[in-house]
């Protein structure tokens, strides 16, 4: 599932014809960095994929003063169809994605388990310092959301809210886990 397919094909659906700058200023207004996986830099090559697929295609191009001449795009049908399955693709599919730090902590480095308890506690003060962050973002653009908008934040707060209590779960159990690994290791050890 690609948001950025959906947010491109939506936007130049329900907006009209608008260049990839303009799509990036909405992607900006709209936030969309701080709760999608959208990010500004993606846009223009999603808008390249797009229109090779045949789902969005040139107008026509615009000058305006100093600025290069900018592409203007419009969806086609083909887009339109592909948006309406992406639509409801979106809504039917769960994303969840492997973290790298679930592998990683069971490949542990047996002469870094002093650093663990360290490392943890950095991570889960980050993960509450994106929360704090995020939730105050939220109160500050509240009154410009609509519901669904304010639904698909409170989302992701839902989830790092989640990650924090996961996290403190493992800082808890910090200490088994590290006497577990050098029990393990040290009935691996074939020096012992």
């Amino acid at each position: 599932m690609s948001s950025i397919r959906i947010f491109i094909l939506s936007a130049l659906s329900e907006r009209g014809p608008m260049h990839g700058h303009h799509l990036r200023l909405l992607s900006e207004e709209e936030h969309l960095d701080l709760w999608t996986d959208i990010t500004t830099g993606g846009l223009y090559g999603a808008i390249k994929r797009l229109d090779a697929e045949g789902l969005i295609e040139e107008m026509r191009t615009e000058k305006m003063g100093s600025y290069p001449t900018r592409k203007v795009w419009r969806i086609t049908e083909a887009g339109s169809q592909a948006l309406s399955s992406l639509k409801i693709n979106g809504l039917r599919e769960i994303v969840r994605r492997p973290d790298p730090f679930d592998l990683a902590i069971t490949r542990l480095d047996p002469d870094r388990l002093d650093d663990l308890e360290t490392v943890i506690a950095a991570r889960l003060a980050s993960l509450e310092a994106m929360l704090t962050d995020y939730e105050a973002h939220m109160r500050t653009v509240a009154r410009y959301l609509s519901l669904a908008e304010s639904l698909a934040m409170r989302h992701h707060v839902v989830r790092l809210q989640a990650e924090i209590t996961w996290h403190q779960e493992l800082a808890a159990q910090l200490p088994q886990l590290i006497l577990d690994e050098k029990t393990r290791r040290s009935s691996h050890d074939p020096a012992t």
